[in-house]
């Protein structure tokens, strides 16, 4: 019998974290195996759901090496990102919500674009959206904000090790997105794109940036 044998470091590692959204997750993982890009590993970070969450995920992983999962005790959004980000093995990083879409040349985009600009740590943005989707402004939970101006962590893609020296993402009630860029402007090179817009953002019933109200600071 030969001995197991680790693939070659993917390129990108894409982290999915999902809670309770089993009827989304097929489409998502789709978007995924449809990239134009090849190099990709997807880690699908559980946080605790109850439903046919991983039936739907089990299906992927019989036919995809490079699709992992994991589960733990719900910890929300940002605690499950950076679970994904720990066990991840690819040169830069991105995520999916599990209400989201690629398009098919999403990671070939990000992927190209750091790879000219080797300064480049991070960079998020360039989404299309479905619908005209308000969200509440972190710094006055009284006023509403388009989601154009807000900073989409799902639409980042950087560095692995960016994450790592920033210590990931804190576990905020909201925003916890805003707040990583931030620190991660204050130490690297980051990016803010519109085009190509290869991302697109859907809004589920149960998203947090319908039903979260921030407390005031």
């Amino acid at each position: 019998m030969n001995a197991p044998r680790f693939d070659i470091r993917p390129a990108i590692s894409i982290i999915l974290p999902t809670f309770d959204r089993a009827p989304l997750l097929a489409p998502a993982i789709e978007s995924v195996v449809a990239q134009s890009f090849a190099e990709w590993e997807l880690i699908v970070v559980d946080d605790g759901s109850s439903d046919e969450t991983f039936a739907i995920v089990d299906a992927f992983l019989r036919q995809h090496q490079n699709i992992r999962y994991m589960k733990h005790r719900n910890r929300k959004a940002a605690l499950s990102r950076n679970a994904g980000i720990q066990a991840s093995f690819g040169r830069y990083v991105t995520f999916l919500d599990s209400d989201d879409l690629y398009l098919p040349e999403h990671l070939e985009s990000r992927y190209r674009m750091m790879e000219a600009t080797p300064e480049l740590r991070l960079i998020c943005g360039g989404f299309a959206i479905e619908g005209d989707p308000w969200v509440r402004d972190r710094d006055d939970p009284e006023q509403w904000i388009h989601v154009r101006e807000c900073i989409a962590g799902a639409t980042m893609f950087g560095r692995r090790e960016l994450f790592l020296d920033i210590g990931g993402f804190r576990a905020l009630d909201y925003a916890e997105d805003t707040d990583l860029w931030e620190r991660a402007s204050g130490q690297f090179r980051v990016l803010k794109i519109d085009q190509p817009e290869s991302y697109l953002y859907r809004r589920s019933p149960g998203s947090i940036t319908r039903t979260c109200k921030p407390a005031k600071p």
